[in-house]
């Protein structure tokens, strides 16, 4: 079930940027995150309904519709908008960048981050992969026009990114009184209230920018109802379920390196399935950017493994010691009289 749940939130992650691209086809970018998030959001709410959760709580709903409103509305709208002009393989490479606001911005941690010299090392380098792909969107194109809405596709994917760290920093702080923590909805229904946040304001969008009154659904070509389907319930639904589960029973460290994996996956799709052509400028930014993760997680990476010594070490030592105490225990009946074993 590990292997299976790491397959997923690899693998199809790394996907949703390649069926997004393809969706665009048929569907405009805001009627389809209106689709995508209003059905997903239904699906897991009768799933929670179904489970026995609690559905209603002002306090966490409030929490849930915040952070939905930066996660999935904010930064998903900006990678579904600008895959209109720059491939999934791009966005994707974008959104591993988001290691370099969550340094920036989680201020609590700023005196520990920024006394690693490694992880300056790493927000620097990365700062250096971003501008790198940007500089490659300019160069691949002789038009004035489409360069300056690749630029502007890639500024916007870069916002969404920081939308998404300020909305995950957010949720991380929230703080919560001791009451407030007991009557707190499961975490499957507040992500539900989340994907209803991000549903509600797609469509406000879509109807504001005039997308419904020029959309029908028979324009929709039936492959592109496959793709729908798949953000649905692979990318929305099981991606997410199995990284909830993967939290509960493998390290976060761990799980996290699902952040590696993504863009590469994604590039891949791109490469072969889609007509952006790869080029060795996206990967030379690719290797930059995940080196800098690397670098900026590296600290962590060490102490993580420093104390999974220890307790290794600690484990080792306690069973040494009970090996010694058994056998001592052994030696001293061996010299006690048969009596007074009976005894």
């Amino acid at each position: 079930m590990v292997v299976v749940a790491y397959f997923i939130i690899y693998v199809v992650w790394g996907s949703t940027f390649f069926f997004i691209e393809k969706a665009l086809h048929s569907f405009p970018p805001f009627i389809l995150g209106s689709f995508r998030f209003v059905a997903a959001s239904a699906i897991l709410m009768t799933y929670c309904a179904i489970k026995g959760y609690k559905l209603f709580n002002k306090r966490s709903i409030q929490e849930a519709a915040i952070v939905g409103f930066l996660l999935l509305f904010v930064d998903m709208a900006g990678v579904i908008w600008a895959e209109q002009y720059v491939s999934g393989g791009v966005a994707a490479i974008i959104a591993a960048a988001a290691a370099i606001w969550f340094i920036l911005l989680d201020k609590p941690k700023w005196k520990e981050n920024f006394s690693s010299i490694s992880t300056v090392a790493g927000v620097a380098l990365g700062f250096c992969g971003v501008v790198m792909l940007f500089a490659e969107q300019i160069m691949a194109t002789n038009d004035n026009t489409d360069g300056t809405l690749k630029v502007i596709a890639l500024s916007i994917l870069v916002l969404g990114s920081i939308a998404w760290t300020v909305g995950s920093l957010i949720s991380k702080y929230f703080k919560k009184s001791e009451k407030e923590e007991k009557e707190d909805l499961h975490v499957m229904v507040k992500t539900a209230w989340q994907m209803v946040t991000a549903g509600v304001l797609f469509n406000i969008t879509a109807l504001f920018t005039g997308e419904y009154a020029s959309f029908t659904l028979r324009s929709v070509a039936p492959v592109d109802w496959f793709n729908l389907g798949y953000l649905i319930t692979f990318g929305s639904i099981l991606a997410f379920s199995s990284y909830i589960w993967l939290l509960q029973v493998r390290p976060a460290m761990e799980v996290s390196t699902y952040a590696y994996v993504n863009p590469i996956i994604a590039l891949i799709l791109s490469h072969f399935f889609t007509s952006h052509v790869v080029t060795s400028l996206q990967i030379v930014g690719l290797a930059v950017i995940l080196f800098s993760v690397l670098l900026m997680n590296w600290k962590a990476y060490r102490n993580k493994l420093s104390s999974r010594s220890k307790r290794k070490k600690i484990i080792q030592q306690g069973n040494k010691l009970e090996n010694l105490k058994t056998a001592d225990r052994q030696m001293d009946a061996n010299t006690i009289p048969d009596t007074e074993l009976v005894h």
